[in-house]
Formats: C-alpha cells, structure tokens, sequence
C-alpha cells in the first residue's frame, strides 16, 4: 500500500501499547504508518446523532467518530470494549492473536478472603461473579484506565480490585503477588485486540489481512455471540470463554443475577468444522432454562437504580 496508515488510539497507556502492536506487525510487513492520538473530548459533531450510525461504546466511540470522519484509517480497540454490533459503515478488518483471557486479584494481602472485606471493579460480570462466590464481602464500584484504577487501589482502604490479565501484562505493571482467578469466566473477547476500518476502504483491509489470527476470531466471534444474543439491549453480568483444542471448540458461559445470588451456565463441545452459530445455540439453551427470567429481574433492578 503506498499511502500512510493512520492508526487512531485512545491516549492511555494500554491504547497506546495496543496501536504499536498493531502499527510494529503493519511495518513489518511493509507498509508506513502514523499513530494519531485521538482525544475522548474532541470535535464529535456530525451531520448525523451518533445512534442513528449505530455508534453505542463508551470506550470506542471517539474513534468510530474519527473513522467516519476520514481523520484515521483504523482504530485499535481492546475487543471486550467493543459493542457487538458495529456502527454502520465501520467492519473488522484484523482479530489479533489473543493474550491470556484471565481475570486477576491485585489485592493488599489475601486474608479478606475467608473475613469481611471491601473489593473494587466496575463490571457488573466481575462483582456478579465475585459475590457468587463471596457474598460476605462488599463491593465498590471502580473506574478508569488501568493506571488510575491501580492508583486509586492504593489510595483507598480497599482489600483488592480485578483486573484483566492481559491488561496489566501488556504494559508491564503485573504485581507478582497477583491471584489468577481461574474461576471466573472472562468477559467475551477479553485478551483479544481487535482493528477495525471502513467498509469501503478496501486498500486498507486488505493490508490488515495478514494481521488477522484464524482461531482468536472464531472464538471470539463465538462469544461474542453469545453476548449479543443474550443482551437483547440490556447491559448485564454475562462471561464467555470459547477455547479451540485438537479441532474441537470448548465454550463455557455463564449470566448472573447482578448479587451473584442465582446463575445460569452452560459449557458445551463441538466440533471446530461446525462453529458457525455455536454461541447463539448455547444462548439459547441459557435462556431457556432461566436466562430469560434472570435478564427480566436485572433488567427491571437496572432500570430501578436509574429512576
């Protein structure tokens, strides 16, 4: 490709880490690239309100906006970020080969565990999931970029936060006391960087192409499936895992009451030749024996605290 890459990123550190990826395996493969640091407060008027281009995520918004607008060429998301329907005009074009997928404990000592305690996290899956398997414990809420979220577990008298693994990992701030909690089942696509461009720019996504890891996106597409399926528009603790092995694909997901008091959850095989509507099926199957009640409780319990 002869012109320059634009590659939009968020300006925190993990963004950051995340555009160098993508832009060190773009120049390898030849091709010139700039990063241009896109700023969250920036100019997002258009001649269309963003929900009428289908533009929902808080995190990947600002670049979807420059996307459309022509001021880069591709944007790097962490995939767990991204809402699992696109805006229109804006595709995959790369899933990256995925990191670890874990969710981990940064915690001040873990003797909390077996006592009271206070942890910290603003997803809904993490406390659902936590308090599923620590009712005794509180929860707070805990928001940020990864560094802040870190210096805010100092500042506070707070026992411990979740964090994802990969995140930590990739830029290097992974305390060595950090607890694997291989219990928890992770958000869909956590560990998984996905690059997306315009639909029409076929240039670019053929450059992207070799980027692209076959497996991460099948498994992820599996999850995040799942995830759409169950979501019907409504935001609520949901984790899925697909994992591929020996040609097989091995899913496990689960949807919990947002106090972790009741669950629904499913693990499955099949076959890798046959993953195409794996995630919808096993959603399905969530559903029917009790998803949809549970997702009518937490739907009514979200709209509840708005009010």
């Amino acid at each position: 490709m002869s012109k320059v890459i634009r590659i939009g990123t968020r300006d925190s550190e993990l963004a950051l880490w995340q555009a160098t990826t993508v832009q060190n395996q773009l120049e390898a493969i030849g091709h010139s690239t700039a990063l241009v640091p896109v700023k969250s407060d920036g100019d997002l008027k258009l001649d269309m309100p963003l929900y009428e281009l289908g533009i929902t995520g808080i995190f990947t918004k600002t670049l979807d906006v420059a996307l459309l607008k022509g001021d880069i060429d591709i944007a790097v998301h962490s995939m767990k970020d991204v809402p699992t329907q696109l805006p229109k005009g804006i595709t995959a074009a790369a899933v990256l080969q995925r990191a670890v997928s874990e969710d981990i404990l940064v915690h001040k000592g873990t003797d909390f565990l077996n006592d009271k305690g206070t942890l910290a996290t603003g997803s809904l899956r993490r406390k659902a999931q936590w308090l599923a398997k620590y009712p005794h414990h509180t929860v707070v809420d805990l928001r940020g970029n990864v560094n802040s979220r870190l210096i805010k577990l100092i500042e506070n008298d707070w026992n411990g936060a979740i964090f994802a693994k990969a995140g930590l990992e990739r830029i290097k701030l992974l305390p060595k006391d950090a607890v694997v909690l291989d219990w928890m089942v992770p958000a869909p696509a956590q560990g998984a960087m996905l690059v997306v461009a315009l639909e029409k720019n076929t240039e670019v996504l053929e450059a992207l192409a070799p980027l692209n890891h076959a497996q991460t996106a099948i498994a992820t597409q599996i999850e995040r499936e799942f995830l759409r399926t169950l979501e019907g528009g409504c935001t609520a603790p949901i984790g899925a895992l697909a994992e591929i092995k020996d040609q097989k694909v091995y899913f496990k997901g689960c949807l919990h009451a947002l106090d972790g008091s009741a669950a629904v959850t499913i693990a499955k095989e099949r076959p890798l030749a046959q993953h195409k509507g794996f995630g919808k099926s096993c959603a399905y199957e969530v559903l029917e024996n009790g998803g949809k009640q549970l997702l009518e409780e937490i739907k009514n319990e979200l709209n509840n605290s708005v009010h």
